[in-house]
């Protein structure tokens, strides 16, 4: 539902006119101001992309592996693969199938736990795919069936963490074994696996550097306690974006200098490391136009909103947008002069409700567009098209 457009026509601004070789360059607000977008529009940097590959592949000491899900943007996929990130996490056959076609000679990891038998047998027999995720005996039974008893898997054990305060998202309630279950299944592994792996995973957001070292401890004990010699350790993704408004956050050179030491002080650093960023690698590289329908007094009601683009702000994973007020006439807004605003989305669901605050110029009317930054992890990917207002454009920046 997202589309490429262009300027010329209003059924492009409205509905999506393809035309992925135009880029625009110059300042948002006259770009914005050029198309005079119906529909909410995405803004993707391209550039972007490729600078924060270029820090994970320099500064990490290992293989990055990009979590497709956070953002499967083909233009995104494309970029990251020509910037050096030669490998995929992939959560669905669905996955699979576009990141083969975008990116023939990608390594693709089958990175969800729970997969059905035919989507293992696709991935395997058709795609080409011979990494596989699990945290359950019963994952290794269904994984060994659907490939035929394959000889040439690469297996990778999903332990849990205990909880970690310092993420946005705890993902062990839902995935992961718990140490003595992942421990057993190192061990029901290893005959069977010509590359087996040991994951983990702090959580989405993740702020303080030292989850990894609590973390990394854990897996420690897991592989003392399994007698298992492993090829590869994931530390997963978590790894944090400073989005504007927010607190400072501590450099990503911080997380790897508490990874890599904590490695040599648990005598693992000759292990072979993965990770899997996904929003740390696309969160800056896309805005979200939106337009304001109609001002009643601090909430506006714009063309977007938590069952299409905006479902972090509704679920407050992080209520503080950078936001920036392109007025439709041209008029010059006064910066300092702003009012904390909630937003309300276009569908009939009262559910539909940012309260933000969202800090917008006091003067700000129907017709304005706003530009919320930092959009390009999970705002596209989480779209849907409740009550038919999940449609938006997309264009390309230059720097």
């Amino acid at each position: 539902m997202t589309n490429v457009i262009t300027p010329k026509s209003f059924a492009a601004r409205a509905r999506g006119f393809v035309a992925p070789n135009h880029a625009y360059s110059g300042e948002v607000a006259d770009v914005v101001r050029e198309i005079a977008p119906v529909d909410p529009l995405y803004l993707l940097w391209p550039e972007r992309v490729a600078d924060c590959a270029k820090m994970f592949l320099t500064q990490f000491p290992g293989e990055t592996v990009y979590a497709t899900k956070c953002n499967p943007d083909k233009t995104i996929i494309q970029t990251l693969y020509r910037a050096g990130v030669r490998a995929f996490d992939v959560a669905s056959i669905g996955e699979v199938r576009m990141v083969r076609k975008l990116a023939p000679k990608a390594k693709l990891y089958f990175m969800h736990t729970v997969k059905s038998p035919e989507a293992i047998a696709e991935a395997y027999k058709r795609h080409g795919v011979r990494s596989f995720v699990l945290d359950s005996m019963d994952e290794l039974y269904k994984i060994m069936r659907a490939t035929d008893l394959a000889q040439d898997l690469e297996l990778f054990v999903r332990m849990a963490l205990p909880k970690n305060s310092k993420a946005q998202i705890d993902f062990s309630t839902k995935f992961g074994a718990l140490p003595y279950d992942a421990s057993e299944l190192l061990k029901a592994c290893r005959p069977v696996a010509t590359r087996l792996g040991l994951c983990l995973h702090v959580g989405t957001q993740c702020t303080d550097p030292i989850a990894y070292k609590r973390a990394i401890k854990v897996a420690s004990k897991v592989l003392r306690a399994s007698k298992v010699n492993i090829d590869v350790l994931d530390v997963g993704g978590g790894f944090p974006v400073e989005y504007p408004g927010s607190q400072p956050l501590p450099p990503f050179s911080d997380f790897v200098d508490v990874i890599t030491s904590t490695l040599k002080a648990e005598k693992m650093d000759a292990i072979p490391l993965m990770c899997e960023p996904g929003r740390a690698l696309v969160a800056t590289a896309m805005s979200l136009v939106v337009r304001v329908e109609a001002r009643k007094g601090n909430l506006l009601h714009i063309n977007d909103g938590t069952y299409a683009g905006l479902f972090d702000a509704g679920a407050q994973v992080r209520a503080r947008y950078a936001t920036k007020a392109i007025s439709f006439n041209g008029m010059q807004r006064r910066e300092q002069d702003l009012t904390p605003y909630r937003f309300a989305g276009p569908t009939c669901d009262s559910l539909d409700m940012m309260k933000g605050p969202f800090m917008l110029p006091s003067d700000i009317v129907a017709g304005d567009w706003i530009e919320i930054q930092t959009m390009g992890a999970y705002s596209q990917a989480l779209r849907s098209n409740f009550n038919d207002f999940g449609h938006s454009g997309q264009i390309i920046m230059k720097r």
